[in-house]
């Protein structure tokens, strides 16, 4: 059965629960939520999950690495239990802007190795950076993270579905949200292009309609191949984004 879950930035509260109820209101297809770590913001994505559970029975936080000590126990486990998290996403984490702040240098595959010790019953998703490098470096990093007891895996978003074809064919397990992220203007194409090394198509257009067309080929190809998908939304309305690729 292919899924689709959102990406939301717990911002504020106030934001949050606005985008939880229209999600929960209006686009009954979306059965999880992904929430960011994102240091910025004074929510962590763990804490957020206590509000979204009001709405969605599956949020998944993201958990940086780089925040937690090899040598200590895992000390989110006990919390974890309390606030029913049982599916999270390891990622690296980027270096603080505030030095003040203490990170390690902890894997992702150390770090998921450790918390399937210490909670083996939870879900552990991986990240897939299909521009990190060259296609066959990032197919044996997720392998290795396959080997850690990773379950899956939630990539950065496609532009191309020719590309997401070729990760679908070398990736053995299904249990993979590929990402979808509107870029609606020549400064957001530049972003992904500079700052994450993403590939877009000659065809691309940085408009509403190419981003609603293309998100709905990736997800007839998810249904049609029992893949999961997720939207990352970006600077747009996210009522009409979402209703354009699921009510239409």
């Amino acid at each position: 059965m292919s899924l689709i879950s959102i990406e939301l930035v717990p911002r504020n509260y106030e934001q949050l629960k606005h985008e939880l109820n229209l999600v929960k209101t209006s686009f009954r297809q979306i059965t999880a939520v992904n929430i960011p770590d994102l240091l910025r913001f004074e929510i962590r994505s763990w804490v957020a999950c206590e509000v979204v559970n009001k709405y969605c029975n599956k949020c998944i936080p993201h958990i940086r690495a780089i925040d937690f000590d090899l040598k200590s126990d895992f000390k989110l486990k006990e919390y974890f239990q309390k606030n029913n998290i049982n599916e999270i996403l390891v990622i690296r984490g980027d270096d603080p802007q505030v030095m003040t702040k203490k990170i390690y240098p902890t894997t992702t595959v150390e770090f998921s190795k450790k918390i399937k010790k210490e909670i083996p019953d939870i879900k552990i998703y991986g990240g897939i950076d299909q521009y990190r490098s060259n296609i066959r470096d990032e197919l044996e990093y997720i392998n290795r993270k396959i080997d850690a007891g990773i379950d899956g895996f939630f990539t950065q978003p496609f532009f191309d579905i020719r590309l997401l074809e070729i990760y679908a064919e070398k990736i053995e397990t299904k249990n993979i949200y590929w990402g979808i992220s509107p870029v609606i203007s020549e400064q957001s194409k530049l972003y992904w292009e500079t700052r994450n090394r993403a590939v877009f198509p000659k065809d691309f257009e940085h408009n509403l309609e190419w981003n609603v067309k293309f998100s709905k080929k990736v997800l007839e190809f998810s249904k049609n191949n029992n893949y999961n998908v997720y939207f990352m939304p970006i600077k747009i309305d996210l009522k009409e984004y979402l209703t354009r690729i699921l009510l239409e």
